[in-house]
């Protein structure tokens, strides 16, 4: 039986490297795939691309309410980038790809953003998938990272859009709840 996998980490884990990494092993043994990111995702561009310079362009770049293209004859596969800017509709239709249609569907994202707040995508694979795994990274204390720390020119923030895009002057550390708390408490804010 087809499952539906949702792999979550903190930013910086390695998620997209692991996923063109899982592509490239299908690729490698003859499987048909399919490489799908949300079209709200706009790093770069139709492509994924890993931290580590590896990028790969997507098969189908997901606008929420369009249908999967899953009659593709003989598909085993698909592989989902950037899986926390999901609508809860998309996850819910990655489900019903892996349990109906009978084809793996394996998804990357974050758990939750700068905030510690759920992803709607995030929140729903999480109630859904078969399979969830952790990929772990480390925070600068050395302990387990769990979280997302943003940055705007170097300055740590915790209010704003869910969404912003590392870019310039907007970027993201992974560290532990402890090191997030000191953080946000060294800055003043609460959590409401």
């Amino acid at each position: 039986m087809a499952k539906l996998h949702f792999r979550y980490a903190a930013m910086n884990a390695g998620k997209s490297i692991a996923l063109l990494q899982v592509g490239h092993n299908y690729e490698s043994l003859g499987k048909q795939m399919l490489i799908v990111k949300p079209a709200v995702d706009s790093k770069g561009g139709d492509k994924v691309v890993s931290r580590l310079g590896v990028e790969r362009a997507v098969d189908f770049l997901w606008v929420d309410g369009d249908p999967l293209p899953v009659a593709e004859a003989g598909l085993d596969v698909i592989l989902v980038d950037e899986a926390q800017f999901l609508s809860e509709r998309q996850a819910n239709e990655l489900l019903d790809v892996a349990v109906r249609v009978g084809v793996t569907v394996i998804a990357y994202g974050l758990r939750t953003d700068f905030r510690g707040d759920s992803f709607p995508g995030a929140a729903r694979l999480l109630c859904i998938a078969h399979e969830i795994e952790e990929i772990r990274t480390l925070c600068r204390c050395g302990s387990k990272a769990t979280m997302n720390l943003r940055k705007v020119s170097g300055v740590p923030v915790f209010d704003g859009e869910q969404v912003a895009i590392d870019d310039g002057s907007v970027e993201y550390e992974s560290v532990c709840a402890a090191c997030h708390q000191r953080e946000r408490l060294t800055a003043g804010a609460s959590w409401d």
